[in-house]
């Protein structure tokens, strides 16, 4: 099979929203009128961003998924992607589950592929997402990592540290029931693109950024770009971990289990979460928990944005813990 087979059989479509999509040199968008485009790329890279063993039909959903979520970090809705894909070779299995996985995600938000490139070489796949942001008295309505203020509440949507769980199971580093493995795999493997969420959030977050990193490396990117500081409450963020509930149910494991350091370390610092950090004014407590029901995703508050620069922790009974969490790095 060649390169322009491959992408007839798997990958073409025709145009729903854009004027010209695969198959000539360029796409054609055509943007809602009072609108900017929001424009993000994120790379997968065998063996960095997902393991061998992964189904091809996962690995197609969390291409797009992890895109997906930086456009609900800004508060944008979708309209279009393109992807770059290398192959070391034709594998027409895979690449009907990949295609599949892919394209399901994609037409759940409405989200088409318009174009892209095909090459031989180690697995790799690119995806550059397109979505829209309204302006509203000709300001933006997007939500920027850059306007967090002193007083903010720090909500997290979902749950965190359930990807890294399963990637200790991976290593080799922790043992847990099958159906526990399973649950946190699913987290890892087929993250929730939180887009309705981040889109319910326009005009309520004062900033906002996508978990992928870890959360507090990813919260010091906001805190970085608004000058502010923060104090977070780190076993609450600890106990977002799918729910030690949930866990226990799916295969019995309890909270002397797995220690409340290591949950905290998974929580805090696990990273490949994909969920949404924001802050919000205190006042608009009761417009974020309509955001959030509005878009059927559970937030939390976690803590509070601070004028004092710095990130400070607390327990459960409001001691101040060490910061000696590191987030993921690629180069570190």
């Amino acid at each position: 099979m060649g390169e322009f087979e491959l992408i007839a059989r798997y990958f073409k479509r025709p145009p729903r929203g854009a004027a010209l999509g695969v198959g000539d040199d360029c796409a054609l968008l055509l943007p809602a009128p009072a609108t900017q485009l929001a424009i993000s790329s994120d790379m997968l890279v065998e063996g960095r961003h997902f393991l061998g063993t992964i189904d091809p039909r996962k690995l197609g959903h969390k291409a797009l998924a992890v895109n997906l979520s930086d456009l609900a970090a800004c508060g944008a809705r979708p309209l279009a992607f393109t992807l770059a894909l290398a192959l070391p070779r034709v594998d027409e299995s895979w690449l009907a589950g990949f295609s599949e996985g892919l394209l399901a995600l994609a037409d759940a938000h409405d989200c088409e592929l318009i174009g892209g490139d095909t090459t031989q070489g180690p697995l790799n796949i690119c995806i550059t997402v397109f979505g829209e942001v309204p302006l509203v008295n000709g300001l933006s309505q997007a939500l920027l990592r850059s306007g967090a203020q002193a007083g903010d509440d720090l909500y997290v949507s979902g749950t965190l540290g359930d990807a890294r769980l399963a990637l200790e199971v991976f290593r080799g580093t922790l043992s847990v029931p099958a159906p526990v493995f399973e649950l946190a795999r699913s987290r890892m493997e087929q993250p929730t693109p939180r887009v309705a969420l981040g889109v319910a959030l326009r005009g309520i977050a004062t900033s906002a950024i996508d978990i992928s990193d870890g959360l507090l490396g990813d919260l010091g990117h906001i805190l970085t770009q608004s000058g502010m500081g923060a104090t977070v409450q780190a076993d609450v963020a600890a106990a977002l971990v799918a729910s030690r509930a949930a866990y226990a149910m799916a295969g019995g494991v309890h909270c002397d289990e797995i220690s409340t350091e290591q949950w905290r370390s998974w929580a805090l610092a696990g990273g490949d979460d994909y969920e949404l950090l924001f802050s919000a004014p205190a006042s608009a407590r009761s417009q974020v928990a309509q955001a959030a029901e509005s878009s059927q995703t559970v937030v939390t508050r976690i803590g509070r944005i601070e004028q004092e620069r710095g990130l400070r922790l607390t327990d459960a009974k409001g001691q101040w813990l060490p910061n000696g969490y590191s987030s993921f790095d690629h180069f570190a």
